[in-house]
């Protein structure tokens, strides 16, 4: 009678309880966007992300879900910057590499370790995801501190907005195509 492997049974014990974990926090997450979402009181959060080195602050009310990076689906004849088709919960949504698009300090987001998509919300009508190399939760922006076009936090990190609603009406963006 064969006996399992004693060093891969804890390899899998621990990949289950990080997928675990994992979807805790998910799903924490996604609490705390919701109760922040219907909050309509004194404070306003963002979603802190992190795009190439550059960090953003997404309006709740602009971003969805936030996912782990699926298997994507390359569409051919597309630009450098639109990294295919993805499918999330049964929806398809075409994922965006923003820090191509914009060019952003640090170059294209690595897919895998921490990189997400996260989705636009329902409400804007477009079925587009971000590639992000970084979700940094939830932020204040009312408790951060002017530094020209961005704002630094206490800890000194500057961030910048990104309003979505922008991102869709650019022309550029709205062609995928080469």
């Amino acid at each position: 009678m064969s006996r399992p492997d004693p060093v891969a049974v804890p390899a899998r014990v621990d990949a289950a309880g990080r997928r675990t974990r994992l979807r805790q926090y998910q799903e924490q997450l996604l609490e705390r966007m919701q109760a922040a979402r219907a909050n309509s009181g004194a404070s306003v959060n963002q979603l802190g992300v992190q795009i190439g080195a550059e960090r953003y602050l997404l309006d709740l009310t602009q971003a969805g879900e936030i996912a782990p990076v699926p298997a994507l689906t390359v569409v051919p004849l597309t630009q450098s910057w639109y990294l295919g088709l993805a499918n999330i919960r049964g929806n398809l949504v075409g994922v965006i590499d923003l820090a191509r698009f914009l060019g952003v300090e640090g170059g294209a987001a690595a897919v895998g370790g921490d990189a997400r998509i996260v989705t636009f919300a329902s409400g804007l009508g477009f079925n587009c995801g971000l590639l992000v190399a970084r979700v940094h939760g939830l932020r204040q922006a009312e408790k951060m501190a002017p530094n020209g076009e961005q704002l630094r936090d206490a800890d000194g990190n500057d961030w910048n907005a990104l309003d979505l609603t922008v991102l869709v009406a650019d022309e550029r963006f709205l062609h995928v195509g080469l």
